[in-house]
């Protein structure tokens, strides 16, 4: 498998190499459930590491699914879940593969997109839009981590991958989902770059 494999995110979490981590659920989400933009529904949140978001979903009346395919990542969502009361279902399973039963009202793509080598992003956006039902919604946080050996010799690094806006519109094209105009949010991050934050819906 080109990139990263389920050792590799095994590593990080065993040595405790998790720069991602804010210690809490991402201020944008919290900004999309104060709004009301983002419904209590039945929910997917692929790569849940952690498990800030799934927990905070959960506590707020979600159906929370957490994927992860890194034992460790699965474990410490439990254990999050478990911390602050809530319930939510965890299953430690390859997002490029998992096929779920019935469809999802959302996603919540946060740092999934970006963990995955760019040569299977095609595949990730089948699958995802395989998940969610027509109308339903893929609140996404892009990781903007640009690499100057990208542009100069085409050099692919990460993870994180950089996800460039013009390769996500590609990915997830406007014939099939429904695009707010930009400009996006800004979000920092204090230990990365910075993210956009999206919302689209499936048509």
């Amino acid at each position: 498998m080109t990139g990263p494999d389920p050792e590799f995110w095994q590593q990080r979490f065993d040595t405790r190499q998790t720069g991602w981590d804010r210690g809490g659920p991402s201020p944008q989400l919290l900004a999309w459930l104060d709004s009301g933009s983002l419904q209590p529904c039945r929910i997917a949140v692929p790569g849940c590491g952690s498990g800030w978001e799934v927990a905070e979903l959960a506590r707020r009346g979600f159906d929370v699914l957490g994927i992860d395919y890194t034992r460790a990542a699965v474990e410490r969502t439990r254990a999050q879940c478990a911390a602050q009361g809530v319930a939510a279902q965890l299953i430690q399973a390859d997002v490029l593969a998992y096929q779920p039963d019935t469809p999802f009202d959302a996603v919540y793509e946060q740092t999934c997109l970006c963990a995955i080598h760019p040569e299977y992003w095609a595949r990730y956006a089948s699958q995802l839009a395989r998940w969610i039902v027509p109308q339903g919604g893929l609140w996404m946080l892009l990781m903007q981590a640009p690499r100057p050996a990208a542009s100069e010799t085409g050099l692919i690094e990460g993870p994180p991958y950089h996800c460039d806006i013009n390769a996500v519109r590609a990915l997830f094209p406007e014939a099939n989902w429904h695009w707010p105009k930009p400009p996006y949010v800004r979000v920092p991050h204090p230990a990365m770059v910075h993210e956009l934050a999206l919302p689209l819906r499936r048509r």
